[in-house]
């Protein structure tokens, strides 16, 4: 699963730290997400897309071997 943290984060001009600590997660827990290492549980996703304003779907895409 990829996703637009990274740029989302961006546009808010937001560190990996501020956006761990608003979710209360590390900042380890985001940079793994980023990296694609990491896959949130739908209340994780559900957190930051409210901070992102928008939706879960527009944050995470699947990929076609998800």
């Amino acid at each position: 699963m990829k996703n637009r943290i990274k740029i989302e984060r961006a546009i808010l001009n937001i560190t990996q730290d501020e956006l761990a600590k608003r979710i209360s997660v590390s900042r380890q827990t985001i940079n793994a997400m980023e990296l694609n290492k990491y896959v949130p549980s739908t209340l994780l996703a559900l957190k930051i897309a409210k901070i992102f304003n928008t939706t879960v779907e527009a944050i995470f895409l699947l990929e076609e071997n998800d």
